[in-house]
């Protein structure tokens, strides 16, 4: 089996060859720039470990693994747009640096070469992983249309919430192994053993993004603590402490919830409630439920002999992140 850095390398290098022709340059520039600001491209290397898995060379399923890249670093050229993201990985997004119009269109043209790159699965898988895949990009697109109605409602329930990252974060992941394993001639049973396993593990990762938002060390994290109070973003600690809040304390959430300040004091505030109230403990109680759903799916394809180890190494690694 071809170790993990192996498979980074072996994608990377693919990726560097996709072939986008010079001219218009407006369309196709910020296209070459999406790629090559790179990301932890967890995506395609899970796809290639699960096609390994049920024995296939990761080669045969390498396009497809490519397809779901491009199509991943689509939504977020997409989503920049959206959310007026100055920022992508530390570099200037797109619509920043070139407009949104130009960065509508390289999105369109990211969208079509993801489909022409799927289209090159394996003959015998083809028709499934078209399915899957085209199943998962409008889920994505619905999880971020909930995403955009939540910021203007009140009533956001937590299962509502669970939904809205199933769609816009985990169902990616999931689609990505259950393609992996179809292009490893898996059968449909083992193959959605391998989504289920990578919806629940993508659930989990982003409810401990919401932990370390909060929590986290900055300089480990990667991110600045509190942006998601700053923000005002409704998250799995914000709407629990909602819920558990009496009046009085309901009350001042909903201020620094309203509040359009950008204080330390304010992410202070919020999160000696979060402290008052047991939010971190919860979250990280539901986070460990989804993440040991995860490893059962896992362990249903382990009872079935086959070696699942590398897996649970990716998933422990995944939520062992640095706090």
């Amino acid at each position: 089996m071809i170790e993990e850095n192996n498979l980074d390398g072996l994608i990377s290098e693919a990726i560097a060859q996709i072939n986008f022709p010079a001219s218009p340059a407006e369309l196709y520039e910020p296209i070459r720039y999406t790629l090559s600001l790179g990301g932890k491209r967890l995506r395609p290397r899970l796809l290639l470990m699960a096609a390994q898995m049920f024995g296939e060379k990761p080669e045969t399923a390498l396009m497809p693994s490519l397809g779901l890249e491009v199509f991943h670093n689509f939504t977020l050229l997409h989503d920049d747009i959206m959310d007026e993201a100055p920022l992508r990985r530390g570099k200037p997004t797109v619509h920043t640096k070139w407009n949104s119009n130009i960065a509508i269109l390289s999105g369109d043209v990211m969208f079509a070469e993801a489909c022409r790159l799927m289209s090159k699965a394996p003959a015998p898988a083809l028709n499934q992983v078209m399915e899957v895949f085209f199943k998962a990009a409008v889920e994505v697109c619905e999880g971020q249309q909930y995403d955009m109605n939540f910021e203007k409602r009140e009533d956001v329930t937590i299962p509502e919430y669970l939904e809205m990252i199933r769609l816009k974060t985990a169902v990616l992941l999931g689609a990505g192994l259950q393609i992996g394993a179809l292009c490893g001639n898996a059968t449909s049973e083992n193959a959605s053993l391998l989504y289920h396993f990578g919806c629940d593990l993508g659930i989990a990762f982003q409810l401990m993004d919401d932990v370390l938002d909060v929590y986290g060390d900055p300089e480990k994290f990667g991110k600045q603590v509190g942006g998601d109070i700053l923000a005002n973003k409704k998250t799995y600690l914000s709407l629990k402490a909602f819920e558990k809040a009496d009046s009085a304390v309901n009350t001042e959430l909903k201020h620094w919830y309203t509040s359009r300040e950008m204080t330390d004091e304010k992410v202070n505030r919020v999160t000696a409630i979060f402290d008052k109230l047991g939010i971190r403990r919860e979250a990280e109680q539901i986070t460990e439920s989804y993440y040991f759903k995860a490893l059962d799916h896992l362990s249903k394809l382990k009872e079935k002999g086959f070696d699942t180890s590398a897996f649970e190494i990716f998933a422990a690694k995944l939520m062992q992140r640095e706090h």
